[in-house]
């Protein structure tokens, strides 16, 4: 249950709990409730039954997918705010979850039983529309990942992730291992296509200060 000084801190997240009908959120309040999930834990593994859906006040989530040769692609990732679509989906379509969804940084969240998370699309516009465009963005950002994945060469996509990140921090702390998580390759790949920036300068691809 959610006391109503929680409630404050979770309007911050979800403004569309203070456009909601009394009902909505007096059975938001009666229902859910408030967890802390350190980084490292999987929230859910491949092919899991989901019984609930977490909204993050904070902290980070990775969904990512691993292949039968081992590799890891990133589909997206999510925060403050923000829920899975992939949970949401297999939610609403009763399946298990498609892939793995693992905290990158310590997170709080609210736990939604996936029993009145398909009552309140049903029922309640504000929640409907939620969760329609929680949908609507995520599935922007996973074609986008298809997109690179099959119409961008690997060193421009590598050479893109490594200015992205130049831009939060630097220099730059991320192992090849990563870098080949991230982007669905092979450590030996990434190392060779650093190499071949190395030798370069990294000038050709724009990369700022590459430090491993």
């Amino acid at each position: 249950m959610i006391t109503n000084e929680q409630l404050q801190r979770i309007n911050l997240a979800l403004p569309l709990l203070k456009d909601a009908t009394s009902q909505l959120v007096r059975e938001f309040q009666q229902v859910t409730f408030l967890t802390k999930i350190p980084a490292g834990h999987d929230v859910f593994l491949e092919g899991d039954s989901v019984d609930a859906i977490a909204l993050l006040i904070s902290g980070v989530v990775r969904v990512y997918k691993i292949g039968e040769t081992g590799r890891e692609i990133t589909l997206y990732r999510f925060g403050h705010g923000e829920s899975c679509i992939l949970t949401a989906n297999a939610i609403l379509s009763q399946k298990s979850f498609p892939a793995i969804a693992t905290v990158e940084k310590d997170a709080e969240a609210v736990m939604i039983p996936a029993d009145k998370f398909r009552d309140w699309v049903k029922r309640y516009d504000p929640w409907r529309e939620f969760v329609f465009e929680l949908l609507s963005d995520r599935l922007s950002t996973v074609m986008a990942v298809v997109d690179q994945v099959v119409f961008q060469r690997m060193d421009r996509r590598v050479a893109s992730l490594l200015l992205n990140k130049s831009k939060v921090t630097n220099p730059i702390s991320v192992t090849h291992q990563e870098i080949a998580a991230e982007l669905g390759s092979s450590r030996e790949v990434i190392s060779r296509i650093l190499e071949e920036f190395s030798q370069k300068g990294a000038s050709k691809w724009d990369v700022a200060l590459l430090r491993f």
